[in-house]
């Protein structure tokens, strides 16, 4: 019996070594390890590496020559290895900020094996860290009334098709009978309708930002603009197709020319003030460019616009009603000119000479715009500080009922 006990025991003892083995097994190296004066330091077990690398949005920018024209990519520097085969790096001060990085072990680029928070960017993965403060406040969870996620499945009549997007209602929605004002919110290209919430922090920002009173509650709808793909990669009929900006039917007229049946559908299953009054719509790059012509193609239909670092005239052979009459529609649409028309762009943006030139277009017709121009180009920490101004410029005149 004794015999039979001790066995039990050794083997007990042996499936919990190994559970915790597989538990807890990771590794116990602290990386990225954020310090009290807004330093950071990174750290990998690599000792048969020759060199190992980390770049991020945290390091100054190189200009870098792309097919798409002139971007500035994330700089890049070197780890030091100490005698244990630790390498390591810490940054000098850091401002407040979400910021994302990779490491590059002998040029082979890969996330840090010790931080398990990760984003997806098109085809790109990397992990994040947040220096707290300022704007990065709003992108923390806190411990405030939080709304509700839901990814909702749509039928577009006009493309024939069901489709996914991504609804966020605020706090106390499903508890009562009140009607909220609508904010279409648009990603960029290569995005899908997981970008802004997961990228772009955008629930967090809403629900940070009504709970302290800055920001009327409302339904924000966060739509997938890839007219080829019915939902975000990976969660389609498509399977497991990778991620890519060169899909089908991209800014061509069509994501533009379906738009209706997205409004059609929210304000026929959600309590909406069905109106262009309680409408805004807002995108990033593409998704600005989105904004910018279903706009002007619908004039009755938004009274909130915001273009954020948009691209603004469609490419070469891009053939559609929604881009003839560019300056017919323009005029119809400022003839009853919008509550807010907001303009933002960084100074390093490669589109920031079109917009010049559409802002130039507006002057000379006398339509009035906010223009918001910040530094950096074109990157997220600049669209998720668009956001945070752009909310609460919205439906002040006009509140839910």
């Amino acid at each position: 019996m004794k015999k039979l006990v001790l066995i039990s025991a050794i083997l007990l003892g042996t499936f919990t070594g190994n559970a915790q083995q597989a538990l807890w097994g990771g590794s116990r190296i602290i990386s990225p390890e954020t310090h009290s004066d807004n330093t950071v330091t990174f750290r990998m077990y690599a000792p048969d590496a020759k060199t190992v690398q980390v770049t991020g949005d945290f390091l100054p920018t190189v200009s870098t020559e792309t097919p798409y024209g002139k971007f500035d990519a994330p700089g890049v520097v070197e780890l030091i290895k100490n005698a244990d085969g630790v390498w390591e790096y810490t940054t000098t001060a850091l401002s407040p900020e979400l910021y994302s990085y990779t490491f590059l072990v002998d040029g082979l680029k890969m996330p840090d094996p010790s931080n398990v928070f990760q984003i997806r960017d098109i085809a790109s993965i990397t992990n994040v860290f947040l220096i707290s403060g300022d704007y990065a406040d709003y992108y923390k969870i806190n411990d405030v009334p939080h709304g509700t996620v839901s990814k909702v499945w749509y039928d577009s009549p006009t493309l024939g098709t069901d489709r996914r997007m991504t609804v966020y209602t605020p706090a106390g929605y499903e508890n009562g009978d009140k009607r909220y004002p609508v904010f279409y919110l648009l990603h960029g290209m290569g995005g899908d309708e997981n970008a802004w919430s997961e990228l772009g922090r955008a629930t967090q920002i809403l629900d940070n930002m009504i709970a302290r009173g800055e920001v009327e509650p409302m339904i924000v709808v966060m739509t997938n603009g890839n007219v080829a793909m019915e939902g975000a990669p990976g969660e389609t009929s498509l399977g497991f197709t990778p991620p890519t900006t060169q899909l089908p039917n991209t800014m061509d007229g069509t994501f533009e020319q379906h738009f209706p049946d997205v409004v059609k559908y929210i304000d026929s299953n959600y309590r909406t003030i069905a109106d262009k009054e309680h409408r805004a719509i807002a995108g990033l790059s593409m998704g600005g460019f989105h904004s910018l012509h279903i706009s002007k193609e619908y004039p009755d239909m938004f009274d909130y616009i915001g273009l954020f670092s948009a691209a603004i005239l469609p490419h070469d052979g891009a053939r559609s009603p929604i881009y003839d009459d560019f300056d017919t529609k323009l005029a119809k649409q400022f003839s009853d000119a919008p509550q807010l028309y907001w303009i933002a762009i960084g100074n390093k943006d490669f589109l920031y000479e079109a917009n010049k030139d559409y802002r130039k277009r507006l002057d000379d017709k006398g339509y009035k715009y906010i223009y918001h121009e910040s530094p950096d180009g074109h990157i997220w920490k600049n669209w998720r500080i668009y956001l945070t101004e752009f909310l609460p410029q919205l439906f002040k005149n006009t509140p839910a009922k």
